[in-house]
């Protein structure tokens, strides 16, 4: 079990990138209006009936008024990151696809056959995770503005996947190859106190 425990990262890491690739079609971002887009959406409304007003468009937008503002503070729609993140999201999704490749193949052991550079998929792994992460919290704490100030938006569920996804990333690369296993150091040491232990004086 112990030559088992290198194929462990790596799949954290192969689910991770899975995660992530999946999360950029995920809701990211939730709409809603704010109080200028609800304020504009009426001005425009209103204007709309006084040009082309007649009884039964001024009823209209009487219900129109009433529609916008039960919608105030509340999410209407969702955007992707494939939505609203036009060129992040591609990022995102190559960074996933390589790492999906170097993960599956260092698990066929291809390229890295050699007993001298077990850990060549390591490094890679590790700064295509730090990467996706460094992406994706930065459009966590700075989201797009779609439309300036007439529209909020809040995070969703796809954003925090993609977060988790690049820290499996990351959290696969870094996994102990010796997990629980012990040295020869160890090993040795053990023997040495066993030695000493049984040890008696002659008398």
């Amino acid at each position: 079990m112990a030559g088992d425990r290198p194929r462990y990262g790596l799949l954290v890491s192969a689910l991770g990138a899975i995660v992530l690739a999946v999360s950029v079609f995920l809701p990211w971002y939730g709409v809603s209006f704010t109080a200028d887009g609800l304020a504009f959406a009426q001005q425009a409304g209103d204007q709309a009936a006084a040009q082309f007003g007649n009884a039964t468009l001024q009823s209209y937008m009487g219900e129109f008024h009433a529609n916008l503002s039960s919608l105030a503070g509340h999410q209407f729609t969702a955007l992707s990151a494939h939505q609203a993140l036009k060129d992040l999201n591609v990022v995102l999704l190559l960074l996933a696809g390589v790492a999906i490749v170097i993960a599956l193949l260092a698990l066929a052991g291809a390229g890295f056959s050699s007993a001298s550079a077990p850990d060549g998929h390591r490094a890679p792994l590790l700064l295509l995770g730090i990467v996706a992460a460094v992406c994706v919290l930065f459009r966590i704490v700075d989201p797009p503005t779609p439309a300036g100030a007439l529209l909020a938006l809040s995070l969703r569920e796809g954003a925090w996947l993609a977060l988790l996804g690049s820290a499996a990333m990351i959290a696969g690369s870094l996994w102990p190859e010796n997990l629980g296993s012990r040295s020869p150091s160890d090993a040795k040491l053990e023997s040495t106190w066993s030695g000493l232990s049984g040890w008696t004086p002659e008398g």
